[in-house]
């Protein structure tokens, strides 16, 4: 039987809100803020969350974070953008303010909301707000609660999708975690070292073993394991190839998206790649030539 998840309980809803209402560098905030308001009446909700997150660290990095919007529409006011963002979710943007450099994607409350739940394969947005996340600006008391419920369903997805590969839940929670974020590392194209994964919940062990059980106590029955693996061999081609996509497409919506690519390769890889001034010029194309030669030397996997 597929795994399901029911509901979302008080409990789960708490601990999500009480994160997410963490406090954050005040210079995290103001940017988020700047964000929202190039999108006017259209933003609804505005999600700090990654690397720079985890180590409070933001001088020199590239900040994260998820604008929510009420729709493409309003967001773009029709056009290809608009498209793009409704058939290939999410648009990535680039974003400077007050000397510190972010980007950002885009995508509607709906989809945000479909986009971390069960009935979805593609891990890229359960697998990250599975993982700490800040609620740093919000339209309105409806906006933040609707962010707070589109999280709460992240948990029990990711591990709902990973325990059937990871053995009993009745051991330590965290080997499910460490489990489940590898899974989905080896669903898409990423830089990151294979000990990332581990590395991220050894981080915050008291925040994982918080979240397990009432993330657990959401799941229907599990999958067999027999059709758990197929659904991951289906992730991965799907996560690997949409993977492409995005970066194809990046490179109509983020200047400099290429540089950007080779810097966090080579931060997450130890490598040296270098941009050669036609491949700034012609940044689909450059990407296209560079995809291969990171496959075959592990950069990427």
């Amino acid at each position: 039987m597929a795994v399901t998840v029911a509901e979302t309980p008080a409990t789960l809803d708490a601990l999500v809100a009480a994160e997410l209402a963490l406090p954050v560098d005040p210079r995290a905030a103001a940017m988020a803020a700047a964000i929202a308001a190039t999108f006017g009446d259209a933003a609804r909700a505005v999600l700090f969350y990654g690397s720079c997150l985890r180590s409070a660290e933001l001088e020199g990095q590239m900040l994260d974070f998820y604008v929510i919007v009420s729709s493409y529409r309003a967001a773009y006011g029709g056009g290809w953008r608009a498209a793009a963002n409704r058939l290939l979710p999410p648009n990535v943007f680039p974003f400077a303010h007050d000397g510190l450099a972010a980007k950002y994607a885009v995508l509607s409350e709906a989809d945000f909301d479909r986009l971390n739940g069960p009935a979805t394969l593609n891990v890229s947005v359960w697998a990250r707000f599975a993982q700490p996340s800040r609620l740093v600006w919000a339209a309105d008391a409806e906006a933040g609660r609707r962010a707070i419920m589109a999280v709460s369903r992240a948990a029990p997805t990711l591990l709902g999708a990973a325990r059937p590969l990871a053995g009993e839940d009745g051991g330590d929670p965290l080997t499910l975690w460490r489990a489940a974020f590898t899974l989905t590392y080896g669903a898409e194209l990423r830089a990151e070292r294979n000990a990332r994964p581990g590395a991220m919940v050894d981080a915050d062990p008291a925040r994982y073993r918080a979240f397990t059980a009432p993330a657990l106590a959401l799941l229907g029955e599990d999958e067999s394991a027999a059709a758990a693996r197929r659904r991951w061999r289906l992730r991965r081609l799907q996560g690997k190839t949409l993977s492409v996509l995005r970066l194809a497409k990046a490179s109509l919506t983020f200047a400099g998206g290429i540089d950007y690519l080779a810097w966090k390769i080579n931060r997450h890889a130890g490598t040296a790649i270098e941009i050669r001034p036609w491949q700034r010029r012609w940044p689909l194309l450059g990407a296209v030539v560079l995809l291969p030669k990171l496959l075959t030397s592990g950069a990427v996997r």
